[in-house]
């Protein structure tokens, strides 16, 4: 029986100094103290907190390029503490608790894996995903039975634009809206591009200022048709991008670390140099 089905109650504060035990009551014990001691604390909303967040999922896709493993552990109890943080704050509002929280993750878990707990045998690891979408489907409809319609494309995953974008194709690819191969998105892009490049031609600084949301506009197309060409070859756009980051953080740490070296910091450097140093650290890449 769901505790929603209960009159909900905030987990206990820990009393006293606390101690890292590793156990889950504890943790939120010591999280019902933080909202009750801490200034800081104690001022956050759930809506306070969706920045951190989104943060913290970015700060651990972070840690997981650089396999840091004790970055891993902190970014992952990062992001745990946003789940704890809005149990508890869920709970103090006599809504719901951690133990509701686990128990919906679990019955979508057992619900969308019939091929895992039931007889139903699925081949590969297309029809895993075939199948879990039409799980999906059926809980849509379960939903607008219950007064939430959606449209097809209402359903596409949260996060970054790049994410937002790779998944509305995705799911419009699924409806018979798409390419059939990889050319056709090149020339979108390669259309996209042209139509970037005519607006910035032969334009003023103030010409470009005063057209910038239109700039904007041809901008956005021209990623999100980058974003169709990774989704045709079967890339992650997002982590794609994370990947560049993750090369241009390092290669620039090279730079710093190598004028650091002579003695010398980023700003008594020049773009020459710079340059220089950036191609060293490619080759330092190869080594």
């Amino acid at each position: 029986m769901s505790s929603l089905e209960n009159k909900i109650t905030a987990p206990t504060p820990v009393q006293g100094a606390p101690e890292a035990s590793g156990e889950l009551a504890d943790l939120l014990s010591l999280m019902a103290r933080l909202r009750a001691d801490c200034p800081w604390d104690k001022k956050q909303s759930n809506h306070s907190l969706i920045p951190y967040a989104i943060e913290e999922a970015y700060e651990l896709g972070e840690a997981i390029q650089s396999d840091d493993d004790e970055d891993i552990k902190g970014e992952l109890g990062d992001v745990l503490l946003q789940v704890v943080f809005h149990c508890q704050m869920y709970a103090e509002q006599g809504r719901l608790d951690m133990s509701d929280v686990i128990t919906t993750l679990q019955e979508k878990l057992i619900r969308r894996h019939p091929h895992v707990f039931e007889a139903e045998t699925l081949k590969d690891e297309a029809a895993v995903e075939e199948r879990w979408d039409e799980i999906k489907m059926e809980e849509q409809k379960a939903r607008a039975a219950r007064g939430k319609p959606q449209r097809r494309l209402d359903n596409t995953k949260a996060g970054s634009a790049l994410m937002q974008a790779q998944d509305v194709q995705k799911q419009a690819s699924k409806l018979g809206f798409d390419w059939e191969g990889v050319s056709g998105a090149f020339d979108k892009l390669d259309e996209e591009i042209a139509e970037l490049k005519s607006e910035l031609t032969d334009k003023s600084n103030i010409e470009i200022k005063a057209n910038i949301r239109e700039i904007e506009k041809e901008l956005g197309d021209c990623m999100f048709a980058l974003v169709n060409v990774a989704r045709k070859l079967n890339l992650d756009a997002e982590t794609a991008t994370l990947t560049c980051v993750h090369k241009f953080k390092s290669r620039f740490g090279y730079i710093e670390d190598q004028l650091a070296a002579a003695g010398k910091r980023l700003e008594d450097s020049d773009i020459n140099e710079m340059d220089a140093l950036w191609e060293a650290a490619k080759q330092h890449e190869r080594i």
